[in-house]
């Protein structure tokens, strides 16, 4: 089967053997794939956690329709529309728990289908369930131009929040995050951007930061949130080491949560996947949550598709289909 491999001299597409299922795992004809930021990383050699390196097969967001059975997988047929996520995404075929993966809405193709696994995942995760968003409180999204990120202003919309706020330091993007939720937008990249928030929380901050950046902003988003407020820390764009300011985390009494997928059991993930189909699912069916796509590019122009990510001028998801 085709695949896109990281190999000993870059990224390429590769003829590689079809995986079985084993387990509880099934296995996925792939129709369609996300591209995510994380990918970007491994096409030039980077871990991901335990993945990366020589070998290979990259991606970790998919649509597709189940084309065999683990001995032990449960609640799921051959022929079923599912979307997922995991490793080795970028394939004809892949492999998926059967806890880790979404029934495709019938009002939904396979390429939109592909956008939403690890934004609703990861942002419902983030927001409501380690961010403890409450109805009226205040939310801001740090990095809320990218596909996840537009996901989180959608969920805390959803869920009730009160003020949400988005940050990009690309203008056009900023300019666009009132379409997806964001009362107010903000430039990260600009000192003033506390003060902003600061205002329009009446001095206080805000309760809730998701914070996909990092770096450079880690006091800011200390100055930014209110006392006893919640940072969960999503991701590391703007660099995983800076300066951080401890006698401010503790006079605010902030709670700072780190999370992330690389370390969680299959076990924690189902959870977290059931808990999206609990709580936003039907959101998700009435098209009330999703993404839009930038652009879609045939798999074989997968290359192509990483150097428009790399170009970072798009907004919302891209993807590839087979």
């Amino acid at each position: 089967m085709k695949a896109y491999v990281y190999g000993a001299h870059g990224d390429a597409i590769t003829e590689v053997a079809r995986p079985a299922p084993k387990g509880t795992q099934v296995l996925v004809r792939v129709r369609a794939c996300g591209l995510n930021r994380a990918d970007l990383g491994m096409t030039r050699g980077h871990a991901h956690g335990n993945a990366g390196g020589v070998g290979t097969v990259l991606g970790m967001e998919w649509a597709g329709e189940i084309a065999g059975l683990g001995p032990e997988a449960k609640g799921v047929e051959v022929g079923d529309r599912v979307m997922g996520s995991g490793a080795a995404a970028f394939a004809e075929y892949t492999l998926a728990d059967h806890g880790r993966l979404f029934r495709t809405p019938s009002n939904m193709n396979f390429e939109e289908a592909a956008t939403l696994p690890v934004a609703l995942a990861t942002m419902h995760n983030a927001v409501v369930t380690n961010g403890a968003l409450q109805p009226g409180q205040s939310v801001l999204i740090q990095g809320a131009s990218s596909g996840v990120g537009l996901m989180a202003l959608q969920i805390a919309r959803f869920k009730g929040a009160g003020l949400v706020v988005g940050s990009s330091t690309d203008a056009v993007r900023r300019g666009r995050l009132k379409e997806f939720g964001a009362d107010l937008a903000v430039d990260s990249s600009d000192p003033g951007w506390v003060e902003q928030v600061l205002k329009a929380t009446n001095g206080d901050g805000v309760d809730l930061i998701v914070d996909q950046v990092s770096g450079k902003v880690a006091s800011q988003n200390l100055a930014a949130t209110r006392i006893k407020g919640r940072i969960v820390n999503v991701g590391r764009l703007g660099g995983a080491h800076a300066d951080f300011n401890f006698d401010l985390h503790a006079a605010r009494r902030i709670k700072y949560i780190g999370v992330t997928f690389r370390s969680r059991t299959i076990e924690e993930i189902r959870e977290i996947f059931d808990e999206v189909r609990r709580d936003i699912w039907p959101a998700v069916e009435a098209r009330k949550l999703q993404l839009p796509i930038d652009k879609v590019f045939a798999f074989d122009d997968i290359g192509k598709a990483f150097k428009h990510m790399e170009a970072n001028r798009h907004l919302g998801k891209i993807v590839a289909t087979l």
